[in-house]
């Protein structure tokens, strides 16, 4: 029942021959290059921000990296438990994006997305979760749409992101202020020339 779902879905949203070069085009951007706002937001939250909300913004990617560990750890192991040939492996649909066919379920991309949506979600704010949810659910479209995933590899990605995100307020609440000092003083000890110069925070 499950793979008939699949199948069916995923010949919903597949494109084909008689797409429009621009959604192609739109959907491959998506596809490969909004993954990256993860590090970029990453980078962002813990060197600037208010003054008086760095250090929850800290807390905040110490949170979403245990999160990512968790999940991408469990994506790896279900993969390898459950392995899934991609779409055109098995000459299903139309592929237009080059990927090596390795496992399918659940998806890399989506895991991370939806791990770092989730995370948003339950630690930041109820906007910018919703926005991310919204990158993530764009990203998922296109991987489908281009053929290099099924729609289930997607959900997979969803709920291992949730799974992530539970284990590590679990993580948190046994070692996260310990850890959150510790790299705290590491970061001004490496970082200590462009922190006196105040082009980062303290």
């Amino acid at each position: 029942m499950l793979e008939n779902l699949n199948y069916g879905l995923f010949y919903l949203i597949n494109a084909n021959a008689d797409s429009p070069a621009w959604m192609l085009t739109l959907a491959t951007v998506i596809a490969k290059d909004l993954i990256n706002i993860v590090p970029a937001l990453v980078v962002v939250l813990w060197l600037w921000g208010p003054r008086g909300q760095v250090s929850a913004q800290r807390q905040l990617v110490i949170k979403v990296a245990m999160a990512l560990a968790v999940s991408m750890t469990a994506s790896w192991t279900l993969g390898h438990l459950f392995p899934h040939d991609r779409p055109f492996v098995d000459h299903i649909g139309s592929n237009f994006l080059h990927h090596a066919a390795d496992d399918s379920f659940p998806s890399d991309h989506g895991t991370v997305i939806f791990t770092f949506a989730l995370a948003f979600l339950f630690w930041h704010r109820l906007w910018s979760g919703a926005v991310l949810m919204a990158v993530a659910v764009a990203i998922a479209w296109s991987r489908v749409y281009l053929g290099v995933h099924w729609p289930l590899d997607m959900l997979g990605g969803l709920l291992v992101g949730l799974l992530g995100c539970l284990s590590a307020q679990i993580l948190w609440n046994w070692f996260g202020q310990p850890l959150y000092r510790g790299l705290r003083q590491a970061y001004r000890v490496c970082l200590a020339f462009p922190i006196r110069k105040g082009w980062i925070r303290d």
